[in-house]
């Protein structure tokens, strides 16, 4: 009977300390390699034709959407929402930034993406580059991205993307702050871009 009970008490402690270790991960603070600028360093080519790096989500509060020019639905309805809140919240475009990054950079040269962004906005920017550089800054982003063939018989054949059909926000110093979701209630989008705007 006492070696029933000793092992109880040893049971009993290790689940305390279990506990008390998890409670103590769960609530200390992180360390600093998860602070700082969101996402991962770049060097991707913008739709002029000229270098942009992370530098460009700093300075001024940034909203970024990923996405590519043969969306059907999400992306233009996005970049034209996008655009009106933004004329709402910063009609002068002095406050607020934004970058449209595509997640299908063989087919969204930096030419094509610009005439494609365009014809929706003059506020907002597009990113591509080289396939494998703009594929690891989505990535480093934590943005999902997959090409879809359209005919699994011919995987090798034309294609869709699926992905991220969020906004992400960015402070001034470019570190994340929230989403605007696909399909957000107008309203509560401005006052996301009017709270971002004065960060």
């Amino acid at each position: 009977m006492k070696t029933v009970r000793i092992v109880l008490w040893a049971v009993v402690l290790v689940v305390a300390a279990v506990l008390g270790w998890l409670s103590y991960e769960m609530t200390r603070p992180r360390d600093t390699a998860t602070s700082g600028p969101f996402g991962v360093p770049f060097t991707l080519v913008a739709q002029d034709g000229k270098p942009i790096t992370q530098a460009a989500f700093a300075g001024k509060p940034t909203a970024l959407f990923f996405g590519f020019t043969h969306c059907p639905e999400v992306c233009p309805t996005t970049l034209f929402e996008l655009n009106g809140w933004l004329e709402k919240v910063d009609p002068d475009g002095t406050k607020l930034q934004a970058y449209f990054v595509t997640v299908d950079p063989e087919r969204d040269t930096p030419e094509i993406l610009g005439q494609y962004v365009a014809n929706v906005s003059k506020r907002i920017t597009g990113i591509s580059g080289p396939v494998d550089e703009v594929m690891e800054m989505v990535k480093g982003y934590r943005v999902y991205s997959k090409k879809i063939p359209l005919d699994e018989a011919k995987p090798d054949g034309d294609y869709t993307m699926d992905h991220t059909a969020s906004v992400f926000l960015l402070d001034a110093k470019g570190d994340f702050t929230g989403t605007i979701a696909y399909g957000e209630n107008p309203d509560v989008a401005v006052k996301k871009l009017e709270n971002l705007s004065k960060g």
